[in-house]
């Protein structure tokens, strides 16, 4: 029969997509609108599952799954273990012998994935309403800048005894505790980076979205998520690093003259510090290697070669990063099989998100009056906020003391901004190297996920020991431990930001002979910025919060104090003076705000509007 001549559809779209090869008819699917015209295909489920092959599995099947079910079983296992019985007050034993580490460093592991995928979840949201919404980005931009600078310490001394009080007679609450203490550690970081990326979304892909009339939804995970995936993916792993510093400082706690302990690497690192046991130490550190290097290889090697495909250029790159995990998974059939349900229940979302209208903006004067209302909302709340203030500060602590605290932080302020100012000139040459070098990146990767992760509490024996034995200075001396665990920020962000350079932009600049000085100005610093910004901020806030450890260490029966805000906070801590707690947090908080609206922010305004792959 001959074929008929086409119809033209206004307003809809024909049964069959424009494919070469036609869909047998029991197979034909109905098409939902992404826009006018703009086929979105839609899985007829039912269909699909009838005719979906049973799968035969394969040699490598074979190896898969065993593996994959004892992993299962082990951590099924690791969970039972970690939600004892225990009351508030008892004392875990935390055995310094090596045979406990392979225990140890799995609840620690399982308590640092829990809190990533929680942070994964609360950048997602956290940074979507930010991105999208210019009322939301006003509050909670701002916000993050606090939530970041507020110590470990600050959250832990607040709720430890509330997730506990929740789960009573529970080693539970505890653990809820030091998970939400690892999710402070990895989640600020992660949702600047998102909205980094979002943010410095190239225009003409705004355009397109626009043009096919995409929904929010299928905008973020088709355009805006892909476009930020690999400074996010760098992020995370910065993010995993720096949660064991969380980790060190939250799995062994003094609370109101309390210590709550529970198994796992920190604890066992805390006992090892107290103890002066260095043989316990070098196990600790040797086990911290092994677990970088099983879940770099099993989780973030994989993800990172399966992500290179999201990088924005008009040309494939010369070296791509490959993985032998994901190529094994490739390869098998019946895991390859389970990882086709994400795609199917994309579909499915597809079928259920809403069709876009055409909606008009809204006018100027509506825009104005929105602004006027916003801006007088906050206005009242800081008068609000003002007048407490000052009724609350003499009353309760007195103006001599709040002065001694805020000269405190101008210290520890002095030092975290020296600190970030010469780790950003050491790291940004040295990560833009190994961002554009994918084969130095992957060897790279796991050394600097080591790097990030070692706690500087394994540290503080070599820095006690020479301060009292040469007479050196504890203020100066005591700086580094501060920026050791967060000027890795600065490198993953330079990295993340480096390899995300288009590979046509590179060939341009070869071709037009730009070379030395004039490379880096032109393509290279414009190119890693935002992502530095980014990584500068996080790093701030991370020095800011690491002064509590550095401030005041000790060995054994040797403590040493330095000046600073940490010191004093770490003081307050320890005498459960909740009080004096909130006094140094608050004078904390009030200084990585200020600083980071007033410098930090205008430079991540420039990025945004100046600097963006467009």
């Amino acid at each position: 029969m001959p074929s008929q001549p086409a119809r033209r559809h206004h307003g809809r779209v024909p049964d069959r997509p424009p494919a070469a090869a036609p869909l047998p008819q029991r197979a034909r699917s109905s098409y939902q609108h992404a826009g006018d015209g703009v086929p979105m295909p839609r899985i007829a489920m039912s269909y699909a599952l009838r005719r979906l092959p049973l799968p035969v599995p394969n040699r490598r099947d074979l190896v898969a799954l065993p593996l994959v079910l004892v992993l299962f079983f082990i951590i099924s296992h690791a969970g039972r273990q970690m939600v004892a019985p225990y009351q508030l007050g008892q004392q875990l034993a935390i055995s310094l012998s090596p045979l406990a580490l392979p225990a140890y460093g799995l609840y620690t592991v399982l308590r640092m994935l829990a809190a990533l995928v929680v942070s994964l979840v609360f950048t997602i949201v956290y940074a979507w309403l930010a991105a999208h919404n210019r009322y939301a980005e006003r509050v909670l931009i701002p916000a993050l800048d606090i939530l970041q600078s507020v110590p470990v310490l600050g959250y832990l001394s607040i709720t430890v005894t509330g997730f506990i009080a929740l789960f009573p007679g529970s080693l539970w609450g505890v653990q809820m505790a030091v998970i939400f203490a690892v999710f402070t550690g990895q989640a600020w970081n992660m949702a600047f980076a998102l909205y980094q990326g979002m943010k410095t979304l190239p225009r003409d892909l705004q355009e397109a979205a626009t043009l096919y009339r995409l929904n929010a939804w299928q905008r973020f995970w088709k355009l805006e998520l892909p476009f930020a995936m690999p400074g996010l993916l760098w992020n995370t792993m910065m993010s995993m690093s720096g949660g064991w510093f969380m980790v060190v400082a939250s799995e062994a706690i003094t609370v109101s003259g309390q210590t709550v302990t529970v198994p796992g690497i920190g604890s066992y690192i805390a006992r090892a510090i107290a103890a002066r046991d260095l043989g316990a130490i070098g196990w600790a550190i040797f086990a911290m290697v092994i677990i970088i290097l099983l879940y770099d290889t099993l989780l973030f090697r994989p993800i990172v070669a399966w992500a290179d495909k999201f990088k924005f250029e008009m040309t494939a790159s010369g070296v791509a990063p490959t993985s032998f995990v994901l190529d094994f998974l490739r390869r098998t059939r019946f895991i390859k099989l389970l990882g086709s349900a994400p795609r199917a229940l994309w579909e499915l979302s597809l079928w259920l998100s809403p069709r876009v209208g055409r909606t008009a903006a809204p006018s100027p004067r509506l825009r104005r009056y929105g602004d006027g209302v916003f801006f007088a909302a906050l206005l009242v709340f800081a008068a609000w906020a003002l007048v407490t203030l000052l009724h609350v500060l003499p009353r309760d602590f007195g103006w001599p003391l709040v002065g001694h605290v805020l000269w405190l932080g101008l210290l520890t302020g002095f030092k975290v901004i020296v600190l970030v100012a010469l780790s950003a000139l050491v790291w940004v040459p040295i990560g833009v190297w190994i961002g554009l070098r994918p084969t130095w990146a992957a060897k790279v990767q796991p050394l600097a996920q080591f790097l990030a992760a070692f706690p500087a509490n394994l540290l503080f024996p070599l820095f006690v020991l020479g301060i009292v034995r040469w007479h050196l200075d504890v203020d100066l001396f005591t700086a580094p431990l501060m920026i050791l665990g967060s000027m890795w920020y600065v490198l993953f962000s330079v990295v993340g930001a480096a390899s995300a350079i288009p590979t046509d932009m590179r060939e341009a600049a070869q071709n037009l002979g730009l070379k030395g000085w004039l490379l880096w100005k032109r393509l290279y610093l414009p190119g890693v910025f935002p992502g530095f910004v980014t990584g500068a901020i996080t790093a701030s806030g991370g020095a800011w919060n690491a002064s509590i450890v550095a401030e005041v260490v000790s060995w054994g029966d040797k403590t040493l104090v330095a000046n600073g805000l940490g010191a004093y906070i770490s003081q307050a801590t320890s005498a459960g003076k909740g009080a004096d707690i909130a006094l140094g947090v608050g004078v904390m908080c009030l200084y990585v705000t200020v600083v980071n609206r007033v410098f930090w922010r205008r430079l991540y305004d420039l990025a945004i509007r100046r600097v963006r792959l467009d």
